[in-house]
């Protein structure tokens, strides 16, 4: 081999080496950036759902920072303000003794809603449960035992939205997909784990002091809120708890469709 041959080679195998070196740097800084990215937690700041109401039936501020989370993780918590949709949901810690008369106004108006339930209401409850199945209501997930999520670690959280998806499951058949946090009370990284597990995170856009079981009497100041705050796209939240709810729930269905509104499930939120 002459030497111009051998020079030609040493160049060759040099520039070879330093191409794989540049390829190998090159993939351990895209893989460092991964592993960097995914190992960037998330805020697990306490956030809490406020509204700030708006008049003649528009629709409220539900805080633009707040309402852009949720919608992020694919959320839900006020419907088109081109379509007069409003959609009813109730939570449900424990059973006060209204719920069938709930269903039962929900059954003869033929409207369809969406019941939050722990597993204290699922354990003590659970014909009311299966009821809401049949009837075709949807049952979502309020978690086991009703705590702050962002004061819990992810393994936490996840343990309180299984456990009860699991039992819910076991019992009756039913596939929960809708989450609904305790106290209205949820994180970035709560959002993010949610939505990781399948779930889909519901809010809401019209509520009023319902579950204070210390203020009920008060049905005329119950229907006014409801009526009087009624928008496109309202998610609608009450307590089951309540006697006034159960009392007042025929007359504000029949009202807010006179006033054009139609009652849709969450399956079909738009």
């Amino acid at each position: 081999m002459t030497n111009i041959m051998k020079k030609h080679k040493y160049i060759f195998a040099s520039a070879l080496i330093l191409l794989v070196g540049l390829m190998c740097c090159s993939v351990s800084d895209s893989d460092a950036k991964t592993v960097a990215t995914s190992s960037t937690a998330l805020s697990n700041k306490a956030v809490g759902w406020g509204i700030k109401r708006s008049e003649n039936h528009t629709q409220p501020d539900l805080g633009s920072k707040n309402k852009r989370l949720i919608e992020q993780y694919n959320g839900i918590a006020m419907g088109s303000k081109d379509s007069k949709n409003v959609y009813l949901t109730f939570d449900l810690g424990y059973e006060a003794g209204y719920t069938s008369k709930i269903l039962d106004t929900l059954k003869a108006n033929n409207v369809t809603a969406a019941f939050f339930i722990t597993a204290h209401y699922l354990n003590t409850s659970g014909d009311l449960v299966q009821r809401m199945i049949d009837e075709g209501h949807i049952v979502g997930n309020h978690t086991v035992n009703h705590r702050s999520l962002p004061e819990l670690s992810t393994d936490k959280v996840k343990e309180e939205v299984q456990k009860l998806h699991t039992a819910v499951f076991e019992k009756t058949g039913y596939e929960m997909k809708y989450f609904r946090p305790p106290k209205g009370e949820y994180s970035q990284s709560v959002l993010d784990t949610i939505k990781r597990m399948g779930y889909t995170t519901v809010m809401w856009s019209l509520a009023y002091d319902d579950w204070d079981l210390t203020k009920q009497g008060r049905e005329e100041y119950g229907k006014q809120k409801i009526l009087d705050n009624i928008h496109p796209g309202a998610v609608i939240l009450l307590h089951g708890t309540s006697k006034d709810n159960s009392n007042i729930l025929d007359e504000c269905i029949k009202t807010i469709k006179d006033m054009g509104y139609k009652f849709k499930s969450l399956d079909e939120f738009k």
